[in-house]
């Protein structure tokens, strides 16, 4: 089985777009999405359609839809955050909303585990930048890898039982004896520094992890941030990836 996973689209159609465009190159067996296909970009209907003729196997809720949804209180959020949600909450339809409330906070099977930010309460939606991070969702964590997003910041981590460790590169071959974590950044809004859209690919079969990196047309998702009269720190940001 070859997986490819997607998060934090963030109603960027161009990213999707080009991540997908990506993805036709591959042999993927399974599409997976770790939540927040919404908020912030100027598309989420579009990027809802997108993803849903997809059809992933597995949708897993992100602090954005459960903010359009009413579950989190829009203090949760920040200025621009809030103000997003709320605009997205007035563009989206009835059907679009139920279609959200099917997400699932997280999925585990024998392979792997998902969830938007960490297996440690995941309905408060905790971030996972670093190493440090990480202690609790391996903890708790009973499978071979968990793939998480919400961050906006890619990277692999590995734990051997005792201490977890932050892996070089964006690419593994996994270990039999060390379960790993893999933070597979944001397709529409990136926050490493690096503007171009971050998704993964998961072959289960060679067991081995790749994030990857795409560009895509930013000015085009800052024009129409910029014209939906949405906050123009969503926009700017954008091209400097974080």
């Amino acid at each position: 089985m070859r997986y490819a996973l997607i998060s934090d689209i963030h109603g960027n159609l161009e990213a999707l777009e080009a991540v997908l465009a990506d993805l036709k190159k591959e042999r993927i067996t399974a599409y997976l999405c770790l939540g927040d296909i919404i908020g912030y970009g100027a598309n989420p209907k579009e990027c809802i359609e997108k993803v849903k003729s997809l059809r992933p196997e597995i949708l897993i809720a992100g602090n954005h839809e459960w903010g359009v949804l009413g579950l989190l209180e829009l203090s949760y959020f920040n200025e621009q955050a809030a103000s997003a949600i709320e605009w997205t909450g007035n563009v989206i339809d009835g059907g679009d909303a139920e279609y959200l409330k099917t997400f699932k906070l997280s999925s585990s099977d024998k392979c792997m585990t998902l969830v938007h930010g960490s297996l440690e309460e995941p309905k408060e939606f905790f971030y996972i930048f670093d190493a440090n991070d990480t202690d609790k969702t391996f903890r708790l964590l009973k499978t071979k890898i968990c793939f998480v997003g919400h961050s906006h910041v890619p990277g692999i981590f590995s734990f051997d039982g005792k201490k977890p460790a932050k892996v070089k590169g964006m690419n593994v071959k996994l270990d039999n004896d060390k379960k790993y974590l893999v933070n597979i950044g944001s397709v529409g809004q990136p926050r490493d520094g690096d503007p171009r859209a971050s998704f993964a690919i998961y072959d289960a079969r060679a067991g081995a992890v790749e994030i990857r990196r795409v560009p895509y047309d930013i000015r085009s998702a800052q024009a129409k941030i910029i014209a939906a009269g949405l906050p123009p720190l969503l926009a700017s940001r954008l091209a400097e990836g974080h």
